[in-house]
Formats: C-alpha cells, structure tokens, sequence
C-alpha cells in the first residue's frame, strides 16, 4: 500500500505539472494574438518553471531509504559553553524546520551544557521522505559570531556535528542476535528537577559486533526507552549498511569525524550576515532566517548537485 501510494503521488504530481504547461503555452497563444499581456505569460511561466524544478528535485530522492524518516543527532564540539549553545542553536534551527514541514518530533535523548545550550541532543523526525531531504547535513557546521558569554565582546568560533540516519520501518527487517546486545539502566539527567527521574528509567543499549552503543531517556518507563532505543539501534546498523554499499563513492556518515576545520560543511557567519554551504558554494545573507528554519534551498543545492554529478559520471 506504501509503494502503490507513492506511485500514485508522482503520478498526481506528473499530471498538475503537464497541466500547468499546458495552461502556459495557451497563455503563450492568446498573447501572440493580443488576448494577453507580457506580465500575465511571466508569471505564468514564473510559477510553471518552479513547479517543473520541485518535481526535478523530488526526484533526486530515489533511494529506497529516502522515503524513511530520520533520527537526527547533534554533538557539540570543543570549546565549552560557546560549543553548546551553537548546539543548541542547530537543534531550534532543525525542529522549527520540522514543525514548518508537518513532520512529527520526538526527543530521544539529550545532555544539557552546563550553563546554556546541549553537549547532545537526538530526536527522531517522522514523515515522508525526511532522510531523503536531510542526508545531506551529516558533517561539522561552523559558527562565527560576537560572543554572548565574552565578556570583552571577542569574535568567536565554535563547532557543532550533525548525525543523520534513517529511521527504519516495518518494511524493512534488521536482524540482531539478542546475545549481542548489552543493557545498562540508569537514572535519567538534565538540567532543572522537573528532567531528573526518580528511578532507573534511562537505558543504554550496546550493540557488541559494532561497537554501537544508543542512549533513551525520554519516557518514563524502562520498558519505553527500551523499544526506543532498540530501534535506534537498528537504524543506525542500518545507516552503517548503507554506507558500507556505497563507501567508494563517498561518505554520509564518518564516526570518526573531528569537529574542526577539516571536517565542515558549513559555515554561519553572524555578524558579516551570510550562510555558506562549502560543498556546493550557495549562500545567503539572511542568517536568522536559515537559524529559524529556512532549509530548503540549501538541502535542495545539495541534492540537485550532487544529481548533476552522478548524471556526469554515467556519461
């Protein structure tokens, strides 16, 4: 039903895009004859031409896993408080993308900084094609601005990695040997009593052939934060397939990644006002704007760069 229902959305899509340009070239007719104005044919084509390049652009997404959602991790860098507020500031930046977007939230995990922001944050994303847009953003993102906690006003730098994995569903079946799997509880932690629970409800699931080890305390029940990280478990030895399939190409995701320098992809630079992404080159001018959840023309550079490559490559 999933695989029928996504033939019959391209299906739907493929039809209003032939519809609008059947609709432009009868403008462009009765204009010919003077039954028209020039304004009215440019924005028909205007509005033609981004419908045409939305539909371009969905279909980059043609992985199986692009249709999945996602489980998004953040890890702040080095540098104390000024690393994790940046993270904290990423992780405002990703929700209010998914909240724009529909998608549904859930929190995972998270560890508070010591005076603002979040060393790590996890949550999962649920929709339609939410790996597929956001696979892209694995890698270190760079902060440039005038530091709120320097006293002397100094410019600072701070770095902050972002985690991408598909968040796999029913359709898909990963197989763990339960032998494999080692459980720790504990009590939950975070900043303020009202996120501090009583008893050992948080759990960490660690998986031996892989070394991969997941944290949940988002419930208050052991038995929830037990599924939960199991299926984050999952996931990710999924995501970790993935990448094994297509490790010569290149790399969605890099366990061993250093927040610094060498590793980033982009940069947000506050005070000259602009957001770099330094794979494909696009940039604006309006940070608050992207820090507020304005994605998709860089998610959308990304993935439409890297169709063109591919298409270069096969020739």
């Amino acid at each position: 039903m999933k695989e029928t229902k996504t033939h019959k959305n391209w299906v739907k899509e493929y039809e209003q895009v032939a519809e609008q340009v059947e609709d432009l070239e009868i403008l462009f007719e009765f204009w010919k004859e003077g039954e028209g104005t020039e304004e009215e044919v440019n924005a028909k084509f205007a509005k033609t031409l981004s419908a045409v390049e939305d539909v371009e652009f969905r279909s980059t997404l043609n992985a199986e896993e692009d249709e999945l959602s996602a489980i998004l991790q953040i890890n702040a860098g080095a540098g104390g408080t000024e690393a994790c507020d940046w993270a904290g500031m990423l992780y405002r930046m990703y929700r209010m993308w998914a909240e724009k977007k529909g998608y549904k939230l859930k929190l995972i995990n998270q560890q508070d900084g010591d005076a603002a922001g979040v060393r790590s944050v996890e949550i999962a994303i649920d929709g339609d094609f939410v790996y597929g847009h956001l696979k892209g953003e694995n890698g270190v993102h760079r902060l440039v601005r005038v530091s709120p906690f320097n006293a002397q006003g100094k410019r600072m730098t701070s770095f902050a990695s972002v985690f991408v994995h598909p968040q796999i569903d029913d359709s898909i079946e990963i197989e763990i040997n339960p032998a494999d799997l080692r459980w720790d509880v504990f009590r939950a932690s975070g900043a303020g009593g009202q996120h501090v629970n009583r008893t050992e409800s948080a759990v960490r699931v660690t998986h031996g052939p892989s070394g991969i080890a997941v944290e949940c305390q988002a419930e208050r029940s052991q038995h929830l934060n037990r599924e939960t990280a199991l299926k984050g478990l999952k996931s990710r030895l999924y995501a970790r397939a993935l990448e094994e399939k297509r490790a010569e190409k290149q790399k969605v995701e890099d366990g061993k990644m250093k927040n610094e320098w060498g590793s980033q992809i982009r940069s947000y630079v506050l005070d000259d006002r602009w957001v770099k992404d330094l794979r494909t080159g696009y940039k604006v001018h309006n940070p608050d704007k992207v820090l507020d959840g304005d994605l998709d023309e860089f998610l959308k550079s990304y993935l439409m760069n890297g169709a063109v490559e591919k298409g270069e490559n096969s020739n």
